[in-house]
């Protein structure tokens, strides 16, 4: 279910209407509105939050980056669920949630482990790297999206790539041995939450450094792939009102960080 793209301030002001912000306040505390600025709708609203990043590349704008989004408060794994109720939240049916990689509406109340029930897909397959659920990498909303239980199973932990057969309850989908490609309208997002973990989580707080490959097969290594086609998918399905919605309630309620290629997605051929 794809939303057609919105300017970073068209976003906020739609992320304000969603859930109950101040329209200047979600626009970057502009404190003034469109008609009396003009350049209001033009200007990065995020700017004083990627101050120390500003005319960086390479690897000096992953470090700035890291040291930027690594300030957050952190979400139990129990509170995960709750949290993809609001982050996730269907704007057509505020009593549903959208399945990421299936694209339907579901129930909120449909949460668990049975068959199509939805729960907390780990984008960053848990097993990559090793932390599990753990709070941390293994609770970060920023790649937690809620998914039937099926196809979170068939995903299981394969790295992301081209090709392989259609998905049960997933059109769009596809899938091999070891690999999966998820629908056109979700995969510059997938791209984007990969690239957010691989920059949030560089060996600190206790937990391996994440980084990207252009392989897969990865397994149980820190490690994710195909780098050179999350490239591409990150140009070819630029950042929609959904996804700019969800960064923007993930900042205001949970944990106070942004994923900096929802915002800026020309700074993935910048660091990578």
């Amino acid at each position: 279910m794809k939303i057609s793209r919105m300017t970073p301030w068209a976003a906020a002001l739609a992320a304000a209407a969603l859930i109950g912000i101040p329209a200047a306040a979600s626009a970057g505390q502009q404190g003034t509105t469109a008609a009396e600025n003009p350049t209001a709708a033009t200007t990065d609203p995020y700017a004083d939050y990627y101050a120390n990043a500003q005319g960086k590349t390479g690897p000096a704008l992953k470090t700035a980056l890291h040291d930027i989004i690594k300030t957050q408060s952190k979400v139990t794994y129990d509170g995960v669920w709750n949290a993809l109720k609001v982050t996730d939240q269907d704007p057509a049916n505020p009593n549903n949630v959208i399945l990421v990689y299936s694209g339907r509406s579901q129930s909120k109340t449909t949460n668990g482990g049975g068959v199509n029930d939805w729960n907390r897909e780990h984008v960053w397959a848990k097993s990559h790297g090793d932390f599990g659920t753990a709070t941390g990498p293994g609770t970060d909303l920023h790649h937690l999206r809620p998914e039937d239980v099926t196809v979170n199973s068939t995903r299981g932990n394969k790295d992301f790539d081209k090709g392989g057969s259609p998905v049960g309850e997933a059109p769009g989908s596809l899938t091999d041995a070891d690999s999966f490609e998820p629908r056109d309208a979700v995969k510059g997002d997938v791209a984007r939450m990969l690239l957010y973990m691989a920059v949030r989580y560089d060996g600190g707080d206790g937990f391996a450094d994440l980084e990207m490959n252009d392989k897969v097969n990865n397994g149980s290594a820190p490690l994710f792939g195909r780098i050179s086609l999350l490239k591409q998918w990150n140009q070819m399905d630029p950042p929609d009102a959904f996804e700019q919605r969800r960064n923007q309630v993930i900042f205001d309620q949970y944990q106070h960080n942004r994923n900096p290629f929802i915002d800026h997605p020309e700074w993935v051929n910048s660091i990578w």
